[in-house]
């Protein structure tokens, strides 16, 4: 990489490959480079609904595409947030929410902290996460989240969609951005004298040549791996998942916006709302329980054992790359790394990659200059998404399969992940030790308290005494009636939807 950088070529496309191309077509609107997109002719498309977080609605907002552009297309819906459900054995804690922050949310946190963190000090208060939310009421009454011109406060909010066809719009507005796109199918990754990628070589003898590549091509990461080989680093010691097996079913007509986690016996299944089916999957450990078995238990979970709808079959390996940034190589999506779609953070990371590296090279005149605190920077962020994800497990109560007794007994967690555990059980703010380790900016205190508190890891009811009057200072019914009168606001899912499709 040069300040002479004019050219830019990304192997492969799918979701992650047209995030790319939007973002540095964007950005880079300025610099004249000639952006060329290549893909495989039999590249299969997956186009299982997936969910989002915030940021998709950032980055949309950024390449310039309203809801109504997209929405109808991807037959996509709102996202609020996640329900996790049965992962909890201790009464009282079998479900709770993971909301999306919102402004409205900045009068009720103070309530769920206070309550969360004296509830750990043994007193008796409700410290269950879900009710302190305006999220939570939004699912609940299966309202979508986009506020009306009068409502005076920022709401914040994902999307479910068909990861298919968004690829394929993702791919019609980067042309109109300037984006070239070229079927081919690379045999062959050339190198110069100096180890950096010279030239691609197609089945046809084509030669493709550009002074930047962008590795989108999934798990084989053609370029980044293969090619420069760049180490892969596993996670598979603390997340034993590695496959998933996916349904769709009918759509329901007023979806709630919101993603449904179950754990199972071998894992958890997903159920996503699109507005033309739901899309269901069963993600487990093929070290636990075979695929055969694997989707006998998912029919029976959804009630399709006589049905004759076909599963989809998916693997997966779990971990990262030790350099997202090689050479001349940029990798994104799976090529980079996948830390499971648990909190559907995958989307989330491709976009924090791609920005962070125009950063890095605007800040460098397109020179590596920047290269290694850029790496740095995103391995840390992948890190943190894994330790996030890695703690659901570690701390379910289940124990009633190998799996779960496994999650729950596994040492192999990392530093940093114990040192927030070992904070939260001895009753400290949690808010100090994600400062302390400069965490907070990639999941926030309140989705940790969110994680561990609606988990049920707070002293039971046989465990705790009265509290005081200054510990009962916020009414819970004041706050369940505050987020009732923010819901009057929002129209229904089904209608707000009708609006953008």
């Amino acid at each position: 990489m040069n300040d002479s950088m004019k050219s830019i070529v990304i192997l492969g496309g799918g979701t992650a490959g047209w995030i790319a191309a939007n973002l540095i077509a964007t950005h880079w609107e300025d610099k004249q480079l000639d952006i060329t997109l290549v893909e495989a002719p039999d590249i299969g498309i997956i186009g299982v609904g997936e969910g989002s977080t915030p940021p998709l609605k950032t980055f949309l907002e950024v390449i310039g595409v309203a809801e109504a552009d997209w929405m109808a297309r991807c037959d996509a819906t709102y996202k609020v947030g996640i329900t996790f459900r049965n992962w909890s054995t201790k009464p009282g804690f079998d479900e709770y929410f993971h909301p999306f922050l919102c402004q409205p949310d900045e009068f009720s946190v103070p309530a769920f902290f206070h309550n969360s963190f004296l509830r750990r000090q043994g007193v008796d208060l409700d410290g269950h996460p879900s009710q302190f939310f305006l999220a939570w009421q939004l699912a609940q009454q299966r309202l979508a989240p986009v506020a009306p011109p009068n409502f005076p406060f920022e709401m914040n909010y994902g999307y479910h969609f068909n990861s298919g066809l968004l690829g394929v719009f993702l791919q019609e507005w980067a042309a109109k951005k300037g984006v070239k796109y070229k079927q081919a199918t690379v045999t062959d990754t050339v190198l110069n004298e100096h180890g950096y990628i010279d030239y691609l070589k197609t089945d046809t003898e084509e030669v493709i040549k550009a002074d930047f590549y962008v590795d989108s091509t999934g798990f084989r990461s053609e370029l980044l791996q293969k090619a420069l080989g760049v180490p892969f680093e596993s996670c598979e010691d603390v997340l034993f998942n590695d496959s998933a097996v996916v349904f769709p079913t009918e759509p329901d007509e007023n979806p709630s916006p919101q993603t449904i986690s179950t754990a199972l016996k071998d894992g958890w299944g997903w159920k996503i709302p699109l507005t033309s089916r739901f899309g269901n999957g069963y993600v487990y450990s093929s070290k636990y329980v075979d695929d055969d078995d694997a989707e006998m238990e998912f029919r029976e979970h959804l009630g399709l054992v006589d049905s004759d709808i076909e599963a989809r079959r998916l693997k997966f390996k779990v971990g990262r790359v030790r350099e997202h940034w090689a050479k001349n190589c940029l990798a994104v999506g799976l090529s980079q790394g996948f830390i499971e779609p648990l909190e559907a953070t995958a989307l989330d990371m491709v976009q924090e990659t791609v920005v962070r590296f125009i950063e890095a090279a605007n800040k460098g005149n397109f020179t590596d200059q920047y290269r290694d605190e850029f790496n740095d920077r995103i391995s840390k962020r992948f890190d943190a998404v894994r330790d996030y994800i890695v703690c659901h497990y570690r701390i379910s109560s289940r124990d009633d399969t190998d799996y779960w007794r496994d999650c729950a007994t596994n040492e192999k967690i990392s530093r940093s992940l114990h040192e927030l555990l070992t904070a939260w059980m001895s009753g400290k703010n949690i808010t100090d030790e994600l400062e302390r380790q400069n965490l907070d900016a990639y999941f926030p205190s309140v989705s940790w308290n969110c994680l561990l508190a609606g988990k049920g890891i707070l002293p039971s009811a046989d465990q705790v005494r009265p509290g005081n009057e200054l510990a009962h200072k916020y009414d819970l019914e004041k706050i369940s009636s505050y987020l009732q009168g923010c819901a009057l606001n929002f129209k229904a899912h089904q209608e707000q939807l009708r609006e953008v499709h």
